[in-house]
């Protein structure tokens, strides 16, 4: 009986994973609660997230994945261990995954985002990157002849790809994501109005009124402490503010897709021209993001159906296409070897 095939979006925000044949399994975030003592698991996922900017002392709730690759090997070992068993649980062969990462990724963060997830549990590990795996997932035809482009913004990273004939023609990755708008977000309103707040609300602010581009205000209430007096307040916040906090974020982004338009062959050009650009990841909802790269670039643009799963989707599909791929897709079997026990495919 063969074993499944997973992908594994291992995102800064959340941890995505799909499996072949099934589509979406498991969609948690990317936090660890941990006992500050010994260092033992408390929670996983979304009961770690709630945990943030709450817990006491003797808990730390950790983030081991910071701008797409992972900061802290133990705790992203036992996160993912968790998440392979509540989608694997009494399977008896270890799966098959692919694991998408950045393309700016360093050897060293590419082999220790592999060795993680065979720690996990899975027996053979495919590496691609985020951006091809969007456009796969985007469910774009990279084997056409002609040019298709891709935007992935993440929260840790935003990946760009102009990709042809099953290649990559251009691709550029910066580590700039929803993340960095966040706190961009927290620094804005305590320097704006001497408000402090924590992540989640910052986070909760940028969903709810946060844009890309001028439109009709809209207001929000935000709760946290104040500066001076350390005591709770309360403030009202337009989406014009939110706005001038993230655009030194949504300026990178908008000149990395230019940079990526201006080394693509002409040809090429002008079949984005005319198919558009896709935009993928959870900050493609982002209100008037898609108006925003179009306004920037010249280019129409549309966000993809369910844009926060389609890494992942491309990502389990990416197994397929191994050795047949000139470029994005690397099956780094030569780590597993002395790693992946008896198991092999």
């Amino acid at each position: 009986m063969p074993g499944m095939d997973l992908g594994i979006d291992l995102g800064t925000s959340q941890v995505v994973i799909s499996a072949a044949g099934r589509g979406v399994v498991l969609k948690e975030p990317a936090v660890i609660a941990v006992d500050s003592q010994d260092g033992h698991m408390i929670a996983c996922g979304q009961e770690a997230y709630d945990m943030l900017g709450r817990t006491p002392e003797s808990i730390t709730a950790v983030r081991p994945v910071v701008k797409g690759v992972i900061s802290d090997y133990d705790y992203a070992q036992l996160m993912l261990r968790v998440f392979v068993r509540k989608v694997c649980a009494y399977k008896l062969l270890k799966p098959r995954a692919a694991v998408c990462l950045p393309a700016s990724v360093t050897e060293v963060e590419q082999r220790s985002a592999v060795e993680a997830v065979l720690s996990a549990g899975v027996r053979r590990v495919v590496v691609i990157e985020k951006a091809v795996a969007a456009a796969i997932g985007c469910g774009l035809d990279i084997a056409a002849p002609h040019g298709n482009m891709v935007v992935e913004l993440g929260g840790g990273t935003t990946d760009v790809v102009v990709m042809s004939l099953k290649g990559i023609s251009s691709v550029e990755s910066i580590r700039v994501g929803g993340d960095d708008m966040d706190e961009a977000i927290i620094r804005y309103l305590r320097s704006r109005y001497g408000l402090v707040t924590g992540r989640l609300t910052a986070e909760q602010l940028k969903k709810t009124i946060g844009r890309a581009v001028a439109g009709d205000p809209v207001t929000a209430r935000a709760r946290g402490r104040d500066a001076l007096s350390g005591l709770p307040r309360a403030q009202e916040v337009t989406s014009d503010d939110i706005r001038e906090a993230i655009s030194e974020q949504l300026d990178e982004i908008v000149k990395t897709v230019q940079r990526v338009l201006e080394n693509t062959p002409p040809e090429l050009v002008g079949d984005v021209l005319t198919e558009g650009i896709m935009l993928s990841g959870g900050l493609a909802q982002l209100q008037g993001m898609a108006q925003l790269l179009q306004e920037s670039t010249g280019v129409t643009c549309h966000v993809a159906e369910n844009p926060e799963d389609c890494v992942a989707l491309g990502t389990v599909k990416a197994i397929q296409y191994v050795n047949r791929m000139t470029s994005g897709v690397y099956d780094i079997g030569q780590f597993t070897n002395t790693l992946s026990d008896a198991y092999e495919p």
